[in-house]
């Protein structure tokens, strides 16, 4: 019986997800059986995102040993409760999941040789040691910087692994944005605004923008991507002055007298 329960787990992270008390949402359930190599999870607060996210390195960790999974954010804090969620999964699956034999407060490894790593505030020098890393999760992704983005997706290209960014927006500019917006159909894209989470009342969402005003609440609730409040052009208008079509005044090599 329990070797039938770990082929089904393993056939179906949706039925993972329910054994560690989860009932997830009809998108979380898509991004679960999702094998797209690259997924980015545009969501609002309390939307479920880190707890599908930590699910992913769970089934990962769990079924495609020895897997090195790395969680990565930019502040302690947000890091912590990424690997909490992956903790607490881990335990609640209880028998159906590889003991874990080593464990620290960012790290933990399984009996099956797998490790899932925590990597809070993150820098570029820090993280170039990893390699043949089958998961890389990046929380909060709007607000690492495209330095560290830059460096940690070499990390992937010899192993194949699969990238997951989530986050909220934080204006347009980044990577994230940029990944959004114009990164290709390479991505499997999720957007997750919070008037389509179940769990958050709408009256509560009405009383929450009432307080913290629109441009706050569309970033935070309504996931859309808002200029910066210190912004003096908007990103679409500065968009449209730029064109390949113009030749330049002074051709290269060459300046004005």
């Amino acid at each position: 019986m329990l070797l039938a329960t770990d082929f089904l787990l393993a056939l179906d992270p949706v039925q993972l997800a329910r054994r560690t008390g989860l009932v997830p949402d009809p998108w979380q359930a898509d991004v679960l059986r999702s094998s797209a190599d690259q997924v980015l999870l545009l969501a609002a607060r309390q939307s479920g995102k880190s707890t599908i996210s930590g699910l992913l390195a769970v089934d990962e960790a769990i079924h495609r040993p020895p897997a090195l999974v790395l969680l990565l954010a930019p502040a302690l804090r947000q890091s912590q409760e990424l690997f909490k969620k992956v903790l607490d999964a881990l335990r609640a699956l209880g028998d159906l999941a590889p003991p874990i034999v080593a464990e620290s407060a960012l790290r933990l490894e399984l009996a099956n040789g797998s490790r899932i790593i925590s990597l809070p505030g993150a820098k570029d020098a820090t993280i170039r040691g990893y390699s043949k890393v089958a998961l890389l999760v990046v929380d909060e992704a709007a607000r690492v910087s495209d330095q560290l983005y830059q460096s940690i997706r070499p990390m992937l290209s010899v192993s194949g692994g699969r990238l997951v960014l989530l986050s909220t927006p934080f204006g347009k500019r980044g990577f994230f944005f940029h990944e959004y917006t114009e990164g290709g159909c390479d991505w499997y894209r999720v957007r997750v605004p919070a008037s389509e989470v179940p769990r958050i009342d709408p009256a509560w969402l009405d009383a929450e923008r009432n307080k913290i005003g629109d441009w706050w609440f569309m970033q935070e609730y309504g996931v859309e991507f808002v200029e910066t409040d210190d912004q003096v052009f908007g990103y679409d208008l500065v968009s449209r002055a730029v064109s390949s079509d113009i030749v330049p005044l002074f051709p290269k090599g060459r300046v004005a007298a």
